[in-house]
């Protein structure tokens, strides 16, 4: 019988926490504090009105949470893009907010940063996407775009459903200022569709997910997706792209553009399963900066699909990452101290409902598995609840989100040092 390393619940189970995506660490760069959003129930439909608490446990006093604000503006996959500026002086976090005024670029939506020394929050005029690990600088997205394009990461909007261009010049990934607010729009999505075109663009919407700041926070990846069904992800057509800061240099990775029978007029979106899509043979999903200069992601390259390793170069060379053993999509992630070993997870078993969580060993190529997490099938694509493992500074722990418990949505610590060392 195979033994697990311990998992530690974080807070009191009394309220339901969970922090999001996988592409973020939790723990601020002491390792003393782990973010968290805070909320009454383990499901519910999102609406403009729902609030979720933010703030975080300190580990060491007894993990007590500190709330520090509320938002309006979160999901269940990616929280409120809560996450700490490493460069700051002294702990302080960012998250997506709304003002309630419907004024700005993207209307109503905002980021606050809080000082957690001194208790102050500041308002910045964009939501953010991510944070330069710098932290000079924000990346930030339309999120009504991505609840029309991809309900489960976009943010929900009275008057629904709305009607935006296909591919609009004045709206793509755009650059805030930290310091300032200033921002400008790096590139459109009018410039996506013309860079590298593809006929099955020319009738689709376009929209960008997945967008990360490479270590040095001189590189830009992200996936720009496009479809003429928004209703079933499995009609999504991806491209990994890379970028400089300021927008310029971009460089196509990979294309998985790809005939779609399911644009029939009498295809059943419903016919599709949670989880189909994520085990799709053309998906291009879960890209992150392994350095500065290599990616590792889920997709097709050379005519297979694995867990592939990009070098952002003119050279092209992409290597296979646990061929035979790493055969199903993840979130992945490297430790922050040793290359050696890769974090991922797998969507849940269809019979068992179970998710496996595990390490790749990359100098032996073999797994090591860390845990079986049941996830309850009635959780469906926009409220589910994936493990979204997160390392800590150190290396030494991860932090996952789950609902095994099954009555509750909590946030666990698993110690691994005796694993990693």
């Amino acid at each position: 019988m195979v033994s697990f390393p311990s998992c530690h619940r974080l807070g009191d189970g009394k309220q339901h926490h969970f922090f999001g995506y996988y592409n973020k660490s939790t723990w601020d760069r002491s390792d003393r504090y782990i973010l968290a959003n805070r909320v009454s129930m383990m499901d519910a439909r999102l609406t403009p009105e729902l609030v979720s608490e933010v703030g975080y446990f300190d580990t060491q006093d007894s993990d007590r949470y500190h709330a520090v604000g509320t938002t309006t503006a979160w999901n269940w996959q990616m929280g409120c893009q809560l996450q700490w500026l490493d460069d700051a002086p002294g702990p302080q976090l960012i998250y997506n907010c709304r003002s309630g005024d419907g004024t700005g670029i993207y209307p109503g939506l905002r980021s606050a940063i809080h000082d957690i020394a001194s208790g102050r929050t500041r308002i910045l005029p964009l939501p953010i996407y991510v944070v330069a690990p710098n932290s000079s600088y924000a990346l930030c997205l339309d999120y009504r775009r991505l609840y029309i394009t991809h309900e489960t990461i976009g943010y929900s909007e009275h008057g629904g459903p709305f009607t935006v261009p296909l591919a609009p010049g004045d709206d793509g990934i755009r650059r805030m200022d930290l310091a300032t607010g200033e921002s400008h729009l790096l590139v459109s999505y009018a410039d996506l569709s013309s860079f590298h075109p593809r006929p099955s663009m020319d009738k689709a919407i376009h929209w960008v997910s997945h967008v990360e700041i490479n270590p040095a926070s001189n590189r830009i990846l992200f996936l720009h997706r496009w479809t003429e069904r928004v209703e079933d992800e499995t009609c999504f057509l991806h491209r990994l792209i890379t970028m400089d800061p300021d927008g310029g240099n971009m460089r196509l990775l990979e294309c998985s553009d790809h005939p779609l029978p399911q644009l029939a007029e009498n295809f059943d979106p419903a016919a599709v399963g949670t989880f189909d899509y994520e085990k799709s043979e053309y998906q291009i999903s879960h890209p992150l900066w392994r350095d500065n200069e290599y990616i590792i992601v889920w997709g097709p390259h050379a005519g297979s699909i694995h867990y592939h390793l990009y070098h952002d170069a003119d050279d092209g060379d992409v290597q296979v990452v646990g061929d035979g053993i790493l055969t199903e999509n993840g979130h992945m992630t490297f430790s922050p101290v040793n290359p050696r070993w890769l974090l991922s997870d797998t969507y849940p078993d269809p019979q068992t409902h179970e998710r496996v969580l595990f390490l790749y060993d990359m100098d032996r190529k073999t797994t090591v598995p860390l845990g079986r997490f049941y996830a309850d099938p009635g959780l469906k694509k926009e409220n589910r609840c994936d493990l979204h493992p997160r390392w800590n500074r150190a290396g030494t722990k991860i932090c996952i989100d789950s609902v095994h418990e099954k009555t509750a949505r909590q946030m666990y610590v698993i110690d691994i040092s005796g694993i990693t060392g």
